[in-house]
């Protein structure tokens, strides 16, 4: 095993610290964000809380803070997690035996003696958390450099091509998909590579005159600049790279804040469509990655300067705070699922109830992170 690894180190270029660097520190942001979320809100309902940990296994270095809460980078950088006073584990499953020795005061600033609305809000806060940080990074973004548009020209019909039948020709400029105005070739882009096998009414503007054009995108596989493969649409038109067809407009913040909420939104909204493609069986599930993946990404990005390595931050952070929200026990979603549960009855599931619960939520973590190692290692060995 160790020589098959050696032997595809060229992937990462001979040089594993250029990969893992970029990689904690992508990593480690947004692991830290998503923690705070937990721990300011925890604060804020007057939780006691005992560990912040970034990483999992020994310590490596910590300090105490006024509070006595014990800050620590921990050595094994997958994660991290806040223990609140009454948690039997990082899990934040409660501690029976502590709880029930506990007297009214002490049991006032656990996590577990706090009303299902204030425990839903510390849970929830993390992944919120990572929202909140992908918007500040894209609206950073867009107010130092503002926003730079691609006109939606054609410069190049491919001969055969989806957009050569529907009778595209060189210099049409794309007004609108389906009524759906398009500003750019962005907007285009994004509505034809989720389109495949679907009839778009297109209304472009030819030569001063407006002509309507039926195209049907073709379902194409693609590989992006780091190797992994997506099922996309694809009309077969090259855009125009005319200086006069690109756009630079300066933002205000709250043009900036705006903009980023819609790209955070549009990150979610991807991603929740592939979800939805792997499980009607029209995406394929290898491209879920796991840690493996996210390193060689990190190195890659980072090759290409800051601005792109912390976008990546901002994307990974959304995938995720989203990740964290689905309703599987032991994430924070499973969380949320028992408090409504606890809401709806009055009371909370039983301790046998939960035990089993954090098991089988275990159990489709360790699946789900098996299964993107798999994905991982597949594609190395076909790097």
């Amino acid at each position: 095993m160790g020589s098959y690894f050696l032997s595809h180190l060229h992937v990462f270029g001979g040089d594993a610290v250029g990969y893992l660097i970029p990689f904690l520190f992508v990593f480690s942001l947004v692991v830290f964000c998503h923690e705070l979320g937990h721990f300011l809100v925890g604060r804020w309902c007057g939780v006691r809380i005992l560990v912040f940990s970034v990483g999992f296994g020994p310590e490596l270095i910590g300090f105490n803070d006024r509070h006595n809460t014990r800050w620590k980078i921990s050595a094994i950088p997958l994660g991290g997690y806040v223990k609140f006073f009454g948690d039997e584990n990082a899990a934040s499953a409660p501690d029976a035996s502590s709880l029930a020795s506990m007297d009214p005061g002490e049991k006032a600033h656990s996590f577990a003696g706090q009303s299902v609305a204030e425990r839903a809000a510390i849970v929830v806060a993390g992944p919120m958390a990572n929202f909140v940080l992908a918007i500040v990074i894209f609206a950073s973004i867009f107010m130092l450099y503002g926003k730079q548009t691609m006109s939606a020209r054609v410069d190049v019909v491919q001969p055969g091509s989806a957009a050569a039948v529907a009778g595209f020709q060189p210099g049409d400029v794309v007004l609108s998909i389906d009524g759906h105005a398009i500003g750019n070739f962005a907007d285009m882009q994004s509505i034809v590579s989720e389109s495949a096998g679907e009839t778009l009414t297109m209304v472009v503007d030819r030569k001063g005159s407006r002509v309507v054009l039926k195209a049907t995108p073709a379902l194409k596989q693609v590989k992006d600049n780091f190797g992994n493969t997506h099922r996309i649409g694809i009309l077969g038109i090259q855009r125009s790279m005319a200086p006069a067809d690109l756009k630079f407009q300066p933002v205000s913040p709250p043009q900036a804040v705006w903009m980023a909420v819609q790209e955070t939104w549009s990150v979610v909204d991807r991603t929740l469509r592939y979800i939805g493609g792997v499980v009607t069986g029209r995406e394929a599930a290898n491209q879920l990655g796991g840690p493996i993946r996210i390193v060689q990404m990190s190195g890659e990005v980072a090759s290409l300067g800051f601005v792109p390595l912390i976008q990546l931050a901002a994307v990974l952070s959304i995938s995720i705070g989203l990740l964290n929200l689905f309703p599987i026990p032991l994430l924070d979603g499973g969380h949320l699922l028992f408090y409504s549960i606890e809401a709806v009855r009055g009371r909370p599931l039983s301790e046998r109830a939960q035990e089993v619960g954090f098991r089988i939520g275990l159990a489709i973590v360790l699946m789900l992170m098996i299964f993107a190692t798999f994905n991982d290692i597949v594609h190395l060995a076909s790097s």
